[in-house]
């Protein structure tokens, strides 16, 4: 019995390994990244939550409300501003100074994706929900409503994609990264 005693009490003594400044200092980072993930799913969560809200709003050439009508860029302001806090310019060509320019293979929900639907670059945009699909106000006559970024129409018209929250820099949903690169 007593030699079990001693053993134990060795065992116990070589396992305890001191917490330095270094390890403190590392797993507090790894936390820190840990948050800094989970808010970005939260802010893009809630901006996809926010945009499909906005299904069946009739389209409204200049139109920023939802009572009235939103265009594309409408909608893509009052969605960041209800889900995130954040105010955009008005329009789409503006909207696609801001952010981090991102491949169309990398896309993760809440990204703008931008189309040339007008013989002009970033004459439309939209809000990417995931699975190749986003969400916009199409077009007079048209509603606000969910398609596939990879139908021929909009592949072919695909102009490029900004990802205006930012995960390393997030902090809190509103502190997203919105200057120009």
């Amino acid at each position: 019995m007593f030699f079990r005693a001693i053993a134990f009490a060795l065992l116990i003594s070589t396992a305890y390994v001191p917490v330095t400044h270094a390890d403190q200092a590392a797993r507090m980072q790894e936390s820190s990244r840990a948050s800094a993930g989970d808010e970005y799913v939260t802010a893009a969560a809630q901006l996809v939550d926010e945009a499909l809200s906005h299904l069946g709003i009739p389209y409204r050439f200049g139109g920023t409300s939802p009572e009235t009508g939103l265009d594309c860029s409408g909608l893509v302001l009052n969605v960041f501003r209800n889900a995130v806090g954040l105010d955009l310019p008005r329009t789409a060509r503006q909207m696609a100074g801001l952010g981090d320019k991102i491949s169309r293979s990398d896309l993760q929900p809440g990204d703008l994706v931008f189309f040339n639907t007008m013989r002009r670059t970033f004459s439309h945009v939209g809000i990417y929900l995931g699975d190749g699909k986003f969400v916009h106000a199409p077009s007079r006559g048209g509603k606000v409503r969910v398609e596939s970024i990879g139908t021929r129409y909009w592949a072919k018209r695909f102009n490029g994609a900004r990802r205006l929250i930012d995960e390393p820099t997030l902090g809190n949903a509103s502190s997203a990264l919105l200057t120009a690169r």
